[in-house]
């Protein structure tokens, strides 16, 4: 696996096919959230709480082994568990990748919003120290990514070691060496104007951001350019839940500020494409993924 510093955006168009025949043959929400989580991993607590945990897959061989952090999305929903997201952290296993795939305390969970949830994705990265040396992990080489929701906290992760609010990133965050956002809601802002996920946003964070500025330009990965890690945004042109202006956008607000983000578009591909192992965008999304791994 080789350094990918992503110095410019990239587009990526993949096919032509027509709108309407995308749209019919999207994995719809009903399918995805169906899906099983893969036997082969160690659920190992990073906290007391019941939801701080995370699966552990290992690859084969001697190590030290490169590192994705895996963070499922739903909104920021305490209804929506891992899950679904099993399949694609175990198809990035078996390309030798160890997988760290975290649960964490949602909105509607005790403990759960603001600042919890934060408190937790940043706990369960952290805790990677704790899991080094026993499962033969490189703490050198340790990239997050998420999707949807899971994919806002991936780029928060990826910047929290900027922030000087301990209460809320940690004390000694882990400093990551990139970010993957797979159809994620990188602007928490825009997330509420645009009706994304309803009025979670605001519920993750505590207020609207006329009521709370203060917490969105902490946590609001818009608001934390420019990047300090590489970045990388993945949509499909054909998701109806987090559009694909998303992550125009943040590609270009990136940009304006000299911190180039990587972006690839995937016009046949809805919300859960991007992290389906079995769908035709699998290899693209597999390749962005290991590329960021130093």
């Amino acid at each position: 696996m080789r350094s990918c510093r992503l110095a410019v955006v990239s587009v990526v168009l993949l096919s032509a096919s027509t709108a309407a025949a995308q749209a019919e043959g999207t994995i719809q929400t009903a399918v995805a959230l169906q899906w099983s989580n893969p036997d082969g991993y160690e659920r190992l607590s990073y906290g007391n709480h019941p939801l701080q945990f995370g699966d552990l897959r290992v690859p084969a061989g001697e190590g030290p082994h490169p590192v994705l952090v895996v963070v499922h999305g739903g909104c920021w929903r305490s209804d929506i568990p891992l899950d679904y997201i099993g399949r694609f952290s175990e198809a990035l296993t078996a390309e030798g990748v160890a997988t760290w795939t975290i649960e964490y305390r949602r909105v509607g969970d005790e403990g759960g919003g603001w600042p919890g949830t934060f408190n937790d994705v940043g706990a369960a990265v952290d805790h990677l120290r704790v899991l080094a040396d026993v499962h033969r992990l490189d703490l050198a080489r340790v990239v997050v990514a998420g999707h949807s929701a899971g994919g806002h906290l991936a780029l928060w992760l990826g910047e929290r070691h900027r922030l000087d609010d301990v209460s809320l990133a940690g004390r000694d965050p882990l400093k990551v060496a990139g970010a993957v956002s797979l159809a994620g809601v990188d602007d928490l802002r825009r997330a509420l104007a645009d009706g994304v996920c309803g009025d979670v946003a605001a519920r993750l964070v505590g207020g609207t951001p006329g009521e709370r500025p203060d917490r969105y330009a902490l946590v609001s990965p818009a608001e934390l350019l420019p990047a300090t890690v590489p970045q990388h945004l993945v949509n499909g042109s054909l998701d109806t839940i987090v559009p694909d202006t998303f992550g125009r956008a943040y590609a270009d607000r990136a940009s304006s500020v000299g911190t180039p983000a990587g972006l690839t578009l995937l016009p046949d591909a809805g919300h859960f494409e991007v992290v389906a192992p079995d769908a035709d965008e699998w290899a693209t999304v597999r390749d962005i993924v290991l590329r960021l791994l130093p």
